[in-house]
């Protein structure tokens, strides 16, 4: 029996048209734009749009991008922190409206999610799906106090989206490794219907951790070391702790893509954010090696090693 893998063949990306930077926060809250520039490196993000909207502009662009139609999908899935509804899945809504028949389902891993979603969706192509489009999407404004100043100057909306496709031989993504520390779930949490509530200093000092950890595992599954990676593709929640990841696994900044600037902490979507905006900028060339990075609530944390092959 030959050997069935998968390799990315489109991607996308969508953020809503309305931009808040931080003189629109100083406004209304305690802060100020150099304050929030030095702690977060966030200068600006986009607020608006729904989960399902979002989903089906990038994930619309992405099936376009692979030369495909939505006929051509075997499966959605979608991963958010925040479905449009609780039942059903926001998936199903996203595969209606761009006319997909087949399965679709959430996942929720919270900012880990699109990792945890190629990974998903590798082995279901692994197992006989065709085309599968992974999507990212996250409306963090609808669970953020926007009057609290620790949480509303992160959080943001955004999607991004890849089709993964079966292909004769070896799969792309490399190696993966997930994991999930529920003990550390009180650091950040949502109750339903609640907002957003973060211990801000035990994310950061068990983020880094999880990244390098999990890093170092998808490497090693991959048989590759960082020295072997051209780009690292990390979870854009805060500067800081991009970089203090980077430094434990050895990794110049020059060599990392970085959007949160401009798009703030859009948790599922901000990988798939951060990878559609390298790609375009040509920092990545066809057999690279590509390593994605990020955690969130959970405590959940994600890596993939990717070999750039559209």
């Amino acid at each position: 029996m030959s050997q069935r893998g998968a390799r990315i063949t489109g991607w996308a990306s969508a953020l809503p048209d309305n931009v808040v930077t931080n003189h629109d926060l100083e406004k209304t809250l305690d802060t100020t734009h150099e304050w929030i520039v030095e702690r977060t490196g966030i200068h600006s993000r986009h607020i608006g749009g729904t989960t399902a909207s979002l989903s089906v502009e990038s994930g619309g662009k992405a099936i376009a991008r692979a030369g495909l139609t939505p006929a051509d999908i075997d499966i959605v899935v979608l991963a958010t922190t925040t479905p449009d509804r609780q039942v059903p899945a926001t998936a199903s809504t996203v595969q209606q409206e761009l006319g997909i028949k087949g399965g679709a389902f959430d996942i929720n891993a919270a900012c880990s999610g699109f990792v945890y979603g190629l990974t998903v969706g590798n082995g279901l192509v692994a197992t006989g799906a065709q085309h599968v489009l992974v999507i990212g999407t996250d409306t963090l404004r609808t669970i953020t106090d926007w009057d609290d100043r620790s949480t509303a100057v992160l959080f943001a909306d955004g999607s991004g989206s890849m089709v993964l496709s079966a292909t004769d031989g070896p799969s792309n993504i490399l190696g993966t490794s997930l994991t999930s520390d529920g003990s550390l779930e009180r650091l950040l949490f949502a109750e339903r219907g609640g907002n957003l509530q973060m211990v801000g200093k035990e994310v950061f000092r068990n983020a880094v951790g999880y990244m390098v950890g999990t890093s170092r595992d998808a490497l090693h599954k991959a048989g590759v070391t960082i020295d072997d990676i051209s780009l690292v593709v990390p979870h854009q929640a805060n500067i800081r702790i991009i970089e203090a990841a980077c430094r434990r696994l050895g990794v110049e900044m020059d060599n990392v893509a970085i959007v949160l600037d401009h798009t703030g902490n859009t948790s599922s979507a901000s990988v798939p954010l951060a990878f559609v905006e390298a790609e375009a900028a040509g920092r990545v060339a066809p057999g690279d090696l590509i390593l994605m990075t990020g955690f969130g609530a959970g405590m959940t944390a994600a890596s993939a090693v990717i070999r750039w092959d559209p």
